[in-house]
């Protein structure tokens, strides 16, 4: 069984979408863990009063404290053999799941990454500075790892769950990225990448990441890394 973690904050236009789309997905069997993290534009009244009964399970947050915070609440309430991040916001395409979970079941990987920067999949063209932000963080990360990503920034990453439950993770927010990816690092795992459509948001349709989190993704690298 797969899990899908999928936190969730003031996602009112697109969590149902998000949650149809994994529902039209058949090879599969998941089981669907959302938490919602104190959202304050009504996606809290769509999931108690459209959504809670055809998912495994809501955790609503009693105040907001950022992604990773959702992520390791999600991992300790997981069953799945495997477990998936999935944004609530519809920037990652479910139908991307094949691409990411196969190598995993296959017995090729033990983690895989998704990238933004690889393959013809489909992309929105959004801002240049923040690619850039992206490829400078990843190149930082990979000479801390000495892995090749070409994306460590990536939403879309899957796990064995033997594999991530084992890390003692620590970042409430956007930092959950570089700190995962230095904890992997660690471990005598395999890890792939693969290619993923990416329909990127303007800030004025919700995006909620800053340029404070990639000051912040930078102190986890050094501090995951070395410390």
């Amino acid at each position: 069984m797969i899990t899908i973690i999928i936190p969730c904050y003031n996602e009112i236009n697109t969590i149902e979408i998000v949650l149809n789309k994994i529902r039209q997905i058949k090879n599969y069997k998941f089981e669907i863990i959302i938490i919602d993290d104190f959202s304050s534009d009504g996606t809290r009244e769509i999931l108690k009063n459209k959504i809670s009964s055809n998912v495994t399970l809501i955790i609503y947050n009693e105040k907001n404290y950022g992604k990773g915070y959702c992520i390791r609440k999600g991992i300790e309430k997981s069953n799945g053999d495997i477990i998936l991040i999935q944004d609530a916001d519809l920037e990652y395409d479910p139908n991307d799941y094949s691409k990411l979970i196969d190598p995993i079941i296959n017995g090729q990987a033990d983690v895989v990454y998704g990238s933004r920067f690889i393959g013809g999949d489909k992309k929105r063209v959004l801002f240049f500075w923040h690619t850039v932000a992206n490829k400078i963080l990843t190149l930082i990360s990979n000479i801390f790892t000495n892995l090749n990503l070409t994306d460590m920034e990536c939403g879309y990453k899957v796990f064995r769950s033997s594999v991530l439950k084992k890390i003692a993770l620590k970042q409430n927010r956007f930092g959950f990225e570089p700190e995962v990816t230095a904890k992997i690092s660690r471990l005598n795992v395999k890890i792939f990448e693969v290619g993923v459509s990416y329909f990127g948001r303007s800030y004025l349709e919700g995006k909620k990441i800053t340029y404070k989190d990639a000051f912040n993704a930078l102190y986890c690298i050094v501090r995951y890394n070395l410390f």
